[in-house]
């Protein structure tokens, strides 16, 4: 499955990654991209039969998950079924922020309840994911922990009733 780079030259080829020139972020190759594919379709697949699959040495391969996980293009993670472990309560809550939005955010990064903070345009100036053991412990996460944040004027709670699809498999589309 060697196939053509989808993106500009790498500085070193046998990696696949090279840094982009108009930003920060990586531009990786079509290799790269079926790895990480191999990956999301089981993180515990062996890289003797990811080589297989893409047509790169064992070696190879190793050499390139690493500078994956180095430059964080990808992370290889355990997901869980929150009901499963005793997380019963997930939410998702708008925020908006008066002042600066940067402080907010770095304070909901650091609560263990949050699991997906982003900076948004609309109608809320943030998204926070939050995964609680109960209806107790979300709504003292929100009223107690972030509703007390300096610059929070406003939250606004989308309580997840049933979750539907949970699916990681977007990052090489």
């Amino acid at each position: 499955m060697q196939s053509e780079p989808v993106a500009s030259r790498s500085a070193d080829p046998r990696i696949g990654i090279s840094p982009s020139a108009s930003s920060s972020s990586p531009t990786i190759d079509a290799v790269s991209l079926a790895i990480i594919e191999q990956l999301q379709e089981d993180g515990r697949r062996p890289y003797a039969a990811i080589g297989k699959a893409v047509g790169l040495s064992e070696a190879a391969v190793r050499q390139r998950v690493q500078k994956l996980l180095d430059q964080g293009v990808m992370q290889i993670v355990a997901v869980t079924d929150p009901l499963t472990v005793g997380l019963r309560r997930q939410a998702m809550v708008g925020i908006s922020v008066e002042g600066d939005l940067d402080p907010v955010a770095e304070a909901l990064t650091a609560m263990a309840e949050c699991e997906y903070v982003v900076i948004t345009a609309g109608s809320f100036d943030l998204m926070v994911e939050i995964v609680c053991e109960d209806d107790d412990h979300l709504l003292e996460v929100i009223n107690k922990r972030i509703r007390t944040l300096p610059g929070v004027r406003s939250t606004e709670s989308f309580v997840y009733l049933k979750l539907k699809k949970q699916t990681y498999m977007w990052g090489t589309r």
